[in-house]
């Protein structure tokens, strides 16, 4: 995290995993390996960087695997979304929902093109999708959360509850072989459930934290800008001070952005590779770093989104992004389009040659 920042005092919350340091022993091994790459030193640049970092996480300076990687996107219904600021009707989530279920949808495409295993969640869509499919993981925390600039988007209870599904969702991937678990969201109304979360937890002014969205109207920008601002004040009142991740997801969050942090920590806990998209799951990850800030070396940042806040959250997590396309989707595109570049550090760590084995002498490493 970034030295200025200091997040809201932890509450504890039963039930979420523990996460324990890595073993920085294995650091030193890890870097010679690197080092005595046929290549100057540093010559591939943050590829070297995200080798290091996945040999860590695994434990091992060996050999590095990156086991059937799933793309997870959970989808919720947001209270805010009643007063029109977003470009598209609630009704749009559960579509989309369908559309990704039927394979049609962007991140459908780019998982495909990176051989990604893909599902969705419904975290709390309005209306339940009655579709027996494989892709489909149902764990409903209710039709949706209430309208946040007037009262809390959701209980203490649920919002426990999202944390855990989270959870469970990512224990039960990983017991099935996922090494790789990639974030990505869909609900309409999110980029103001993120943009309120990020002005709580890190005490920002929230016309800092309010963009467009998916490119909405300036009569639409000003009503969002509005109904965040009184949600925001209606927790924090006039002080500036971060608010705990727990109480700004039970006043301002999203089922889906609950569900996104839990299953980040869990994930964390088993010391698999989390793959961050962009504005809205950097949010889940900021808010899971707060709760336990073991869950930040997990961490790959995909992509920074052309969603104005997107910078800020990266620069408090002191995160890279692998890729900056001026994207603005959500979905985990950006997650899947990076993919491939970690696949790209694991294999130049396992088989690219050593000065030793490819008989280069007189390069001093």
């Amino acid at each position: 995290m970034h030295p200025d920042f200091q997040p809201a005092a932890v509450e504890l919350v039963p039930g979420l995993p523990e996460i324990l340091p890595l073993d920085e022993a294995l650091l030193p091994g890890i870097r010679a390996r690197i080092l005595n790459k046929t290549k100057p030193p540093g010559s591939l640049g943050y590829l070297e960087d995200l080798a290091e970092q996945i040999a860590l996480l695994q434990g091992s300076p060996e050999l590095l695997q990156l086991r059937a990687p799933i793309m997870l996107v959970f989808a919720a219904d947001h209270g805010i979304a009643r007063n029109a600021v977003s470009i598209a009707p609630q009704a749009v989530t559960r579509q989309m929902v369908l559309n990704f279920l039927s394979g049609g949808a962007a991140i459908n495409c780019l998982c495909q093109s990176s051989a990604m295993r893909f599902r969705v969640v419904d975290a709390g869509i309005l209306e339940p999708v009655r579709v027996n499919s494989e892709y489909l993981r149902v764990q409903r925390i209710a039709p949706g959360t209430e309208d946040f600039s007037r009262a809390p988007a959701m209980s203490a209870d649920q919002c426990r509850a999202a944390l855990m599904a989270g959870v469970r969702i990512a224990n039960d991937e990983i017991d099935a072989g996922a090494g790789v678990l990639g974030f990505g969201e869909m609900g309409i109304g999110n980029t103001s459930s993120a943009s309120a979360l990020l002005a709580l937890v890190a005490g920002l002014p929230v016309d800092d934290v309010v963009g467009r969205g998916t490119g909405i109207t300036d009569q639409q920008y000003r009503l969002k800008l509005d109904l965040i601002t009184q949600g925001v004040q209606r927790v924090r009142g006039a002080s500036m001070d971060p608010v705990s991740a727990m109480t700004a997801l039970t006043e301002v969050g999203g089922f889906e952005v609950a569900q996104i942090t839990g299953a980040m920590l869990g994930a964390a806990a088993r010391n698999r590779v989390i793959l961050v998209d962009g504005f809205i799951v950097s949010v889940a990850a900021l808010l899971a770093v707060c709760i336990n800030p073991q869950a930040r070396s997990r961490m790959v940042f995909a992509h920074r989104s052309a969603e104005r806040a997107h910078v800020m959250v990266l620069e408090l997590m002191q995160a890279r992004a692998l890729l900056d396309l001026d994207l603005r989707l959500g979905e985990g595109t950006g997650a899947a389009l990076a993919l491939p570049l970690l696949r790209a550090a694991c294999i130049f760590y396992n088989e690219m040659a050593t000065f030793d084995s490819a008989g280069v002498t007189g390069v001093e490493v």
